[in-house]
């Protein structure tokens, strides 16, 4: 069996750049591309396999059709969703509803997701959760457009790491790029938009109250018990394990040999060049390089100088 590599579906937005050319080396369509979708099954941009015998697959295809290769996993879609972002410009004030209200009115899931900060200029920072205290006060605020009382307002660097549960209030700054694990969702709702506007002159719609709605009120700041197991001079950090998704960083330095730990794993190149090895079939590897190593392959080996974020599927 061999890893699934993945080509890259690209999106442009009105605050995206062309890093996702000048730091991965992919050929973009144009200098406004905000998103990789590195890692797909969703309908909005699905990933399509280029390699061995599943060449030319839809990843929602073999989800469909093929669920042993994903340890026949439950579920109806394909539950995960990487991505690599490139802030040109700061990103929409958002927050992202729960399954349940996201099968209820949206008819998707929810979107739970997590950050690793590939890059980060100096003085980038985030918009993290919200000062209200009161679901009325925030919709007051809101409305009265107070935004530098009721946004939290963090400072990033390269390396840092971010767990974003629905409900949570946050924007990606300016000048940062970053590594998105996610459940499979685009549902977003807006709360601001620095009243910008697009090439048209139109300003982006606001979901005002579906935001009220779906926002955790008071905000919770999750704690984040992140764990690193050395092996040898590489090592292994467990950023989070949650019903949705477990995130790890593999720090390569030399050669890392590891083992299955879910039903499948997805596998992002973010810093550095080297090899994944598979049954002794080596495959080069670089920066944006991503697959899914399907529920047969139960170890391999990656060496070189790298950093790569993985993820496999939570307990849901």
């Amino acid at each position: 069996m061999e890893p699934l590599f993945l080509q890259p579906v690209f999106q442009e937005k009105i605050w995206g750049g062309d890093q996702l050319h000048t730091v991965f080396g992919f050929d973009i369509p144009n200098e406004k591309i905000g998103e990789d979708w590195a890692i797909s099954g969703h309908p909005h941009g699905v990933s399509i396999v280029e390699n061995g015998p599943y060449k030319g697959w839809k990843v929602s295809d073999l989800w469909a059709e093929h669920r042993e290769l994903f340890g026949n996993a439950k579920g109806d879609v394909f539950p995960l969703l990487t991505k690599i972002l490139d802030a040109e410009d700061d990103l929409s004030v958002q927050v992202h509803p729960d399954d349940s209200y996201g099968l209820k009115h949206e008819g998707e899931l929810g979107k739970t997701e997590c950050w690793y900060i590939i890059n980060a200029k100096p003085g980038s920072e985030i918009v993290y959760g919200h000062n209200a205290k009161t679901r009325e006060e925030l919709a007051a605020m809101i409305e009265a457009e107070q935004w530098d009382d009721l946004l939290r307002r963090v400072p990033v660097k390269k390396g840092d790491f971010f767990y974003v549960p629905s409900g949570t209030i946050h924007a990606i700054g300016k000048g940062i790029m970053i590594l998105e694990t996610q459940q499979s969702s685009d549902t977003t709702y807006r709360v601001y938009d620095y009243d910008r506007k697009d090439d048209q002159g139109n300003t982006r719609e606001l979901h005002i109250q579906q935001s009220i709605d779906v926002t955790t009120v008071p905000a919770i700041s999750p704690e984040l018990e992140v764990t690193e197991n050395k092996k040898g001079i590489s090592s292994v950090i467990t950023y989070l394990k949650t019903d949705f998704f477990n995130v790890y960083e593999w720090d390569v330095v030399g050669e890392l040999s590891l083992k299955k730990d879910g039903d499948y794993t997805l596998v992002t190149v973010v810093e550095g060049y080297g090899k994944l090895i598979v049954d002794g079939q080596s495959y080069e590897v670089k920066p944006g390089t991503s697959c899914i190593l399907p529920a047969q392959i139960t170890e391999w080996k990656v060496a070189g100088e790298m950093k790569i974020i993985a993820s496999t599927p939570g307990k849901k």
